[in-house]
């Protein structure tokens, strides 16, 4: 399960590269799929890809029980309980979902309590559903006490308890100061800029704690990219080049699993930033996201697993054609390499979308005008925001970018 299933999320675990002389892509994807051919999908019957939220479960339903909790996803009611396989597991959501809850998935920020003396009682199961709002540090206590109080007491049924952690909403500049002491909270990589008093120095200082965020990413693309096979051993100055060029479009991908038509999931998943408040800021801070938003709503309707945007992901690293490089065509050899895995990945686990790769690979164009623009953005912030004062990291990565 090394290079598709988990680098992306977790680029610090990564399995060890083989021999150049014995890594094939199609290779390993074959190997994954053997090893797992006997477990299924504990929600859809499908084959399992892995232990997944506290479950076996397939990539379909690893990716949906994702996307339904971070985006807090609600579905029509449905009382049918409709029989969920993988065949009509995407016809009925709000049962799907439900049967991710009964199999017992969960996730960061949802707390699944399950109550032993309750489970051998019946075959039946209620599902009760609790939602709590994510508060600054001084607002806590409220939810978790009362939950401690609850109790089932002669009960027939199975009782599985579901408490969403809801994300604090920032809709205005009063909300943006609260998630601001939220963010202080979150541990970071470096320690956060104090918050401002002045009200006119809000987007300024959400601007400077965004950045730790993104240098945090940035590291992380640049541990995964030492993961694929054979980056390391190119030439050191174009592994600086590869990684300058596509930073930024790695992080775009990596948010749109954080991002919505309304807003984004921000600080480890407990702030959502409305994208109306963020148009109603002002310049030039309310021009950055907007493009991202429209690039987002549209690549997630390609309802793409973790794995997908892994080899995506490498795919953008390992681009042949960044300006600078020395030795162009070894560069174009490993990402050939990666789009094959890919394209075999995409065909395995959609067969029902046979255009996607092509419409990834338009992606991959669309990407570049849209890190452009978010460069244009940052220097003209350098010039008509004296405050603002780039990470270094980042003004290495955007100094001469396009």
């Amino acid at each position: 399960k090394c290079f598709a299933d988990n680098a992306y999320l977790d680029s610090g675990k990564m399995c060890r590269k083989p021999p150049a002389s014995l890594f094939s892509y199609a290779k390993l994807h074959k190997d994954v799929t053997s090893a797992l051919q006997n477990i299924e999908c504990r929600v859809c019957g499908d084959k399992a890809s892995g232990y997944h939220y506290g479950v076996h479960v397939c990539e379909g339903c690893k990716g949906f029980f994702r996307r339904t909790v971070q985006l807090k996803l609600s579905y029509k009611y449905c009382s049918l309980n409709c029989r969920i396989h993988k065949r009509s597991r995407n016809k009925c959501q709000f049962c799907r979902f439900r049967k991710c809850a009964v199999v017992g998935m969960s996730h960061t920020g949802t707390c699944f309590l399950h109550y032993p003396l309750l489970m051998s009682c019946s075959s039946k199961c209620v599902v009760l559903y609790i939602h709590a709002i994510v508060l600054p540090p001084k607002h806590l206590g409220g939810p978790k006490s009362h939950l401690e109080h609850l109790y089932f007491k002669g009960c027939s049924t199975n009782v599985v308890l579901i408490f969403f952690l809801q994300p604090f909403i920032v809709h205005n500049m009063a909300s943006l100061k609260a998630a601001q002491e939220l963010l202080n909270s979150i541990r970071a990589p470096v320690a956060p800029f104090p918050t401002p008093e002045p009200t006119g120095e809000m987007e300024l200082s959400f601007f400077r704690q965004v950045q730790f965020r993104q240098v945090e990413g940035v590291q992380q693309v640049t541990e995964f990219a030492k993961s694929i096979p054979g980056f390391v051993d190119l030439d050191i100055n174009d592994q600086v080049t590869m990684l300058k060029y596509s930073a930024i479009e790695a992080l775009i991908i990596r948010m749109v699993n954080f991002t919505n038509k309304d807003g984004i999931l921000m600080g480890c998943g407990k702030i959502f930033i409305t994208r109306e408040f963020l148009k109603s800021i002002r310049m030039p801070f309310c021009e950055m996201m907007e493009p991202k938003f429209e690039f987002s709503t549209k690549f997630n309707t390609l309802d793409l697993e973790d794995c997908d945007l892994a080899l995506f992901i490498a795919a953008l690293i390992l681009c042949g054609d960044r300006p600078g490089l020395l030795n162009a065509k070894a560069i174009e050899a490993l990402q050939d390499e990666v789009l094959q895995a890919l394209d075999l990945q995409l065909k395995a686990l959609h067969p029902d979308s046979p255009y996607l790769f092509p419409k990834l690979l338009q992606k991959m164009t669309d990407l570049r005008p849209l890190v452009a623009d978010h460069v244009r953005i940052i220097h003209l912030m350098k010039k008509t925001e004296l405050d603002v004062c780039l990470h270094p990291l980042l003004k290495e990565i955007m100094n001469d970018l396009y």
